[in-house]
């Protein structure tokens, strides 16, 4: 079995003012650790898409968690787990690259300290997975959000629901994002040879 990657971790009680047991409180955490234990991978995914660099990406897997915890009390059940970490996730990741651009940086805890493995060591990319990424670095941050979870294997009703936005404006976007991309890796394979 699988060590827990966030097992030292205790939340504020301020976020969950109805519990006042110790008892509750305990199983509040060890559900929500549990969600993200298992689900990790979705963070993980959403911060190689939207991080710039080692830090930028470990500032906002923390920032991520953090809005999940805040919002986990609120989560009605009414969607899948993952489709609400995602949108949880992509709005998390959107918001704070719209605040760092008029914040200055932030000092960040190490992943030591919450015994999470860095991120870093999650990806073996091959020549085509590097031509891709790159290729959707290039992207605006919606484009980014719908090909990432086009690549998860999503079905057009789970974007839909993670992204607000109708069912055959997934069509539509994902179909331009393809050709986008696709004219992206000519273009950038031509400039290799």
């Amino acid at each position: 079995m699988r060590e827990p990657i966030l097992k030292n971790i205790t939340f504020p009680v301020s976020f969950f003012p109805s519990l006042r047991l110790t008892n509750q409180m305990n199983e509040i955490e060890k559900e929500f650790l549990g969600m993200i234990n298992t689900h990790r991978g979705i963070i993980y995914k959403v911060c190689h898409l939207y991080g710039r660099d080692k830090d930028y990406k470990e500032d906002l897997f923390q920032e991520i968690v953090f809005q999940l915890w805040k919002s986990f009390p609120g989560f009605r059940k009414e969607s899948l787990l993952t489709t609400w970490m995602y949108r949880v996730a992509l709005n998390t990741a959107i918001s704070q690259f719209r605040k760092d651009i008029k914040k200055p940086k932030k000092e960040s805890l190490t992943n030591a300290e919450f015994q999470i493995p860095a991120i870093s060591l999650l990806h073996d990319e091959n020549e085509n997975t590097l031509l891709l990424n790159q290729a959707i670095q290039q992207l605006t941050r919606i484009e980014k959000a719908l090909i990432m979870l086009y690549l998860e294997e999503k079905s057009y009703r789970e974007i839909s629901d993670i992204m607000g936005i109708t069912l055959s404006n997934v069509g539509v976007k994902l179909n331009r994002i393809k050709r986008k991309l696709e004219q992206i890796i000519k273009q950038e394979n031509y400039e290799l040879r």
